[in-house]
């Protein structure tokens, strides 16, 4: 028998403890780290007394972490079950207690169905399984791409009337914030947000850093915009870039790679081993083919797995 009670921001360290056992076992290490766990359990919007659960054995041991968050006043709501390898049973007990909080997330926003997601590690056989037997059925897929930094990594020229700012400021952070909502308008499962929600939620997280964020200009016009972060960097010794947009109407002029490039050479100014970033295999741009054609590797693929739920 399993005690399920709600978790608290002092549950950090045991919750990362399953997550970490549970990743090992699939993909042969930890897959975040303890501040991420902090993060997830103070992200606004995720209620901690309605949208998450946490089941203990007899003797106190975690062995489940259940949650399900909303995407701002969307349809869409991301949701998880993590059970501890070799504990049968818990599972068939936490997912319909998630799948109906997600339903409850829709309806208290108006919405007659929901959409949900969960991401499912491809080497985790035994999860893809569960949530086909769930009803979700394959939305995208996630690439992790990775490319090493051995010494000083050389930018690339700038292309001709091209400015860069870095985040510090909030005038530019709006306008990061204008590029990024455009330039990602049409990928999948992207839900806008409003400046406000924007800038709370990256606020919140302890990898953020506004001095990461560039914002290309073009003719003193914005055009492009890359958001880094120290998200890899106590795990892997990596630099991360969260976001990568370029408007449409300055795509095809090289904006994309010169970015990339400049995040390369700022990550290896830093002493980064590396640069991390996740790309959607389906993506509306030809995203994947420019991180491949500038050195990066796959490392790991999620697959987003969705469900529509009324």
């Amino acid at each position: 028998m399993h005690t399920i009670r709600r978790p608290r921001v002092d549950d950090a360290a045991a919750i990362h403890e399953l997550v970490a056992a549970s990743d090992t076992a699939v993909i042969g290490a930890a897959d975040s780290t303890l501040e991420d766990i902090a993060d997830e359990l103070v992200e606004p919007g995720f209620d901690r007394e309605r949208d998450g659960w946490l089941a203990h054995d007899a003797g106190g041991r975690l062995d489940g972490w259940a949650w399900a968050c909303r995407n701002g006043d969307s349809d869409l709501v991301d949701v998880e079950v993590v059970v501890r390898p070799g504990v049968d049973g818990l599972a068939e007990e936490l997912w319909p207690t998630v799948l109906a909080r997600a339903a409850e997330l829709g309806k208290e926003r108006g919405h007659d169905t929901v959409t949900l997601h969960v991401g499912v590690y491809r080497s985790d056989a035994a999860k893809r399984a569960r949530v086909q037997e769930l009803g979700f059925e394959p939305g995208t897929s996630y690439h992790r791409m990775r490319i090493d930094h051995d010494g000083p990594v050389e930018p690339l020229a700038a292309p001709a009337g091209l400015t860069l700012q870095s985040g510090e400021s909030e005038e530019v952070r709006r306008e990061a914030h204008l590029v990024h909502q455009k330039g990602f308008a049409e990928h999948f499962g992207f839900v806008p947000v409003g400046y406000e929600q924007w800038y709370e939620r990256r606020q919140a997280s302890s990898t953020n850093d506004w001095s990461q964020l560039v914002l290309a200009r073009l003719d003193g016009q914005p055009a492009a915009v890359l958001i880094g972060s120290n998200a890899f960097a106590l795990d892997e010794g990596c630099g991360y870039v969260a976001t990568l947009a370029v408007l449409p109407e300055y795509r095809g002029r090289g904006l994309g790679r010169f970015l990339l490039r400049h995040a390369f050479a700022a990550d290896a100014a830093r002493g980064r081993k590396g640069t991390i970033l996740h790309v959607d295999s389906n993506n509306t741009t030809p995203a994947l083919g420019l991180y491949e054609s500038a050195g990066m590797r796959l490392v790991m693929a999620i697959d987003v797995w969705q469900r529509n739920l009324p």
